[in-house]
């Protein structure tokens, strides 16, 4: 157990959690609604600082993070737990974990000098807090975050952005990038299949944006849950008034967890989603988990395409000092500086 940041005492052994929009109340023994958060005798613990339940080397466009040093490698870790209880999670197995194992924790100790010392021993340029959700697992996120900026590696979240304004302003100085999934624009969905609310999604997108944290949005279309095309219409306008410049990845949604008897989403409406993104004017819109629709990189100015991908590997990479060498346009995003 290793004592919280960002909580209150509020009397009676009561603890009010900071961490996330829940902003739990806990009365001394109990755990909050990610299940990795406890309360003891009036002091709130996390369950999960330095217990990694995965970690591996990947591919930054994974995350996905297309125009975050695209082609370089991501040492991503995670923790068991989650804030949200998404009915088509796709990492249920861990995100879910404590919440269906009565409170129970897995993973191996690692310490935040060793996740450094492994990342930098594998060649990677970053540090991916990525699986589950890194809110949960604050701590030592933060802890190992300020380490890989003294290191020189760079740190990046891939989130539900369900996290305080407290919490974001604290990550915000040691964190490079952020993929926040904006999961549907209707709050009735947030709260009947995620668990959550709206509200301070939509805010953790601006508040990353605005601090200048390279910022990329998610979203997953679940057939006749978060697809029509109002919907579509609605979540790329929110993101467009934020800022056009943000990319926006739709995600194809395969059966998973809960959603089990669920259709895939269709190709038609992948493409449907990706035509409204670029006509309400966001300048960068993607296709994900489809293998070769819609994952290149065009100049938004010129139309030539500048990053060939094909599934995450980066097979050809133009962008010349963040511009497009065709018509010199400005490509928006964190690029290897050119003498690298």
């Amino acid at each position: 157990m290793h004592e919280a940041l960002l909580y209150d005492k509020i009397g009676d052994g009561r603890v009010r959690c900071n961490l996330c929009a829940h902003r739990c109340v806990l009365a001394p023994g109990k755990r909050g609604l990610c299940n990795v958060r406890v309360n003891r005798d009036g002091v709130l613990y996390t369950a999960v600082y330095g217990c990694v339940v995965s970690r591996s080397v990947d591919p930054i466009e994974k995350k996905p993070l297309f125009h975050f040093l695209p082609g370089t490698r991501a040492y991503s870790i995670a923790t068991v737990g989650c804030n949200f209880t998404c009915a088509f999670c796709q990492n249920y197995s861990i995100s879910q974990y404590p919440r269906e194992q009565d409170g129970r924790i897995l993973g191996e100790d690692v310490s935040p000098e060793e996740i450094v010392a492994a990342a930098r021993e594998s060649g990677c340029e970053t540090i991916a807090y990525t699986y589950t959700e890194p809110t949960i697992f604050f701590e030592y996120a933060l802890d190992t975050a300020r380490l890989a900026h003294e290191e020189g590696l760079r740190n990046v979240f891939v989130s539900n952005g369900y996290m305080t304004p407290e919490a974001a302003d604290m990550i915000i100085p040691y964190l490079d990038g952020i993929n926040i999934d904006l999961k549907g624009i209707s709050n009735d969905f947030y709260r009947d299949v995620v668990g959550g609310d709206l509200r301070p999604v939509l805010k953790s997108i601006e508040r990353f944006s605005r601090a200048g944290v390279w910022t990329e949005v998610t979203t997953l279309l679940i057939p006749g849950l978060n697809d029509s095309p109002d919907e579509l219409r609605w979540t790329a306008e929110a993101i467009y008034g934020i800022s056009p410049l943000i990319p926006w990845h739709i995600s194809r949604f395969f059966p998973a967890y809960c959603m089990s008897d669920v259709a895939p989403t269709t190709l038609e409406k992948l493409s449907e989603a990706e035509r409204i993104g670029r006509e309400v004017g966001l300048r960068y819109v993607y296709v994900g988990n489809v293998l070769g629709l819609g994952e290149d990189t065009r100049c938004p100015e010129c139309g030539k395409v500048l990053i060939r991908r094909r599934g995450y590997f980066v097979r050809e990479n133009l962008v010349y000092e963040g511009c497009c060498p065709e018509c010199g346009a400005k490509i928006d995003g964190v690029w290897i500086d050119a003498e690298d």
